[in-house]
């Protein structure tokens, strides 16, 4: 380890609101989301080297150009022409997959590690763009907070941050692909002008939308549950154990709840310990200023306020 070592945490999200729209012109969905960071994280260690390297913590998670890591990294030497390599050391604490934007989060934050590692200077929408092209929920993660994403979900618009203490995320032992999760939900094809209806009507959803007092939702949740059950078992069980809402996480398997206060999580947590195929995680919600001070290394490429 060198005197230029640094390590990075990369938060998780939860989607307090998840609608599939339909498919666009480009083959991608139209969605409308809110995103929230949780305090849920993995670390990401960057060091000085000649050659490009990933380790990590777990021997399942792939450490070649699979890894969007890897990717982030390749794709920012070959835009800046860089010549340089890097140690990068993954010590992954969130599920994947999960639902719960883990390789996204690794995306963004080697994006944001390796230009300091490699003392690039480009403007943050750049930024944005590079993590755009990487994945829909990559851009989410240079802003953190609360947050509503539009289009794939790469068009982050930043909301009031909302705040809860006592968050429970149970993951069970079942890997929900992504692409299979949108093909069952069989949406319709959008023309320009109904998409841009359609997201209008949503943009006046998102600034009626009260925390508070709507439920949360997820277009995803019945394809899913249809198809693995045990999902639906855990948002069931979830509920009957005193949550005051449980809904699943993006493309699942993980589901999120709200308890109203942490004697009823802890007794969650103490009922749910016969699922011994579920992961569980007590979290708290991470507000965007949180998340900028947890970034402070890379504080230059942010803008000075969103």
């Amino acid at each position: 380890m060198t005197d230029k070592s640094f390590t990075l945490p990369s938060f998780a999200k939860i989607n307090w609101l998840l609608r599939i729209l339909g498919k666009r012109e480009d083959g991608f969905h139209e969605l409308f989301t809110i995103f929230q960071t949780v305090s849920l994280f993995d670390e990401i260690t960057f060091d000085e080297s000649d050659e490009l390297n990933l380790t990590c913590n777990i021997e399942n998670i792939p450490v070649d150009e699979t890894n969007l890591i890897v990717k982030a990294a390749m794709l920012l030497k070959n835009e800046f022409a860089v010549e340089k390599g890097a140690k990068i050391h993954l010590e992954k604490r969130i599920p994947a997959p999960g639902g719960l934007g883990g390789g996204s989060s690794n995306a963004a934050v080697s994006l944001l590690g390796l230009a300091i590692l490699w003392n690039l200077d480009f403007e943050f929408e750049r930024l944005v763009e590079i993590g755009a092209r990487l994945g829909s929920d990559v851009p989410f993660f240079f802003y953190g907070g609360t947050a509503r994403g539009l289009g794939r979900g790469t068009k982050i618009v930043h909301l009031q941050d909302f705040s809860e203490k006592f968050l429970l995320i149970v993951t069970p032992e079942i890997h929900v692909s992504t692409a299979a999760a949108f093909a069952r939900i069989n949406a319709p094809y959008l023309t320009k002008e109904s998409s841009k209806s359609i997201l209008k009507i949503c943009q006046n959803e998102a600034d009626n939308f009260n925390l508070r007092q709507n439920d949360f939702a997820n277009d995803f949740e019945k394809s899913v549950f249809e198809f693995e059950p045990e999902v639906r078992r855990v948002k069931e069980k979830l509920l009957a154990s005193g949550a005051k809402q449980a809904v699943l996480s993006g493309s699942g398997a993980s589901v999120f709840a709200v308890f109203d206060k942490e004697e009823t999580r802890q007794a969650t947590l103490k009922a749910l310990e016969e699922e011994t195929n579920w992961r569980k995680f007590a979290v708290a919600t991470v507000s965007r200023d949180e998340y900028r001070a947890a970034l402070k290394k890379c504080e230059r490429l942010f803008p000075i306020s969103f």
